[in-house]
């Protein structure tokens, strides 16, 4: 725990700013990959599957079918910048102090 820190009070318990800080970026971490699982699994089934498929018809953009560019490829790099961006703009370090009778 931080001494130099307040620490965050919820009803009885008290949080340190470390746990506060290492928790909102898990949230927004698992709101980037349900996003993305959101758009991927419904984006791939109704695009891929095609009752009557006929290869001479199918769509392409940059020689892909144009379901896998749309369902796996655009959302990677979505999830790619998105990732980026939190590491190095969003998370922050966080000094972590010794704790009482733990060696260096």
């Amino acid at each position: 725990m931080s001494k130099d820190a307040p620490l965050a009070k919820t009803g009885d318990l008290e949080f340190d700013p470390v746990f506060l800080n290492a928790r909102r970026e898990a949230i927004v971490i698992f709101l980037i990959w349900l996003a993305g699982l959101l758009w991927c699994v419904p984006c791939c089934y109704l695009l891929g599957f095609k009752e009557n498929y006929n290869p001479e018809t199918m769509k392409t953009i940059l020689g892909v079918p144009s379901w896998l560019f749309w369902g796996i490829a655009l959302p990677w790099v979505v999830a790619d910048v998105l990732t980026v961006f939190v590491a190095f703009f969003y998370m922050r370090d966080e000094h972590l102090d010794v704790v009482e009778g733990e060696q260096e």
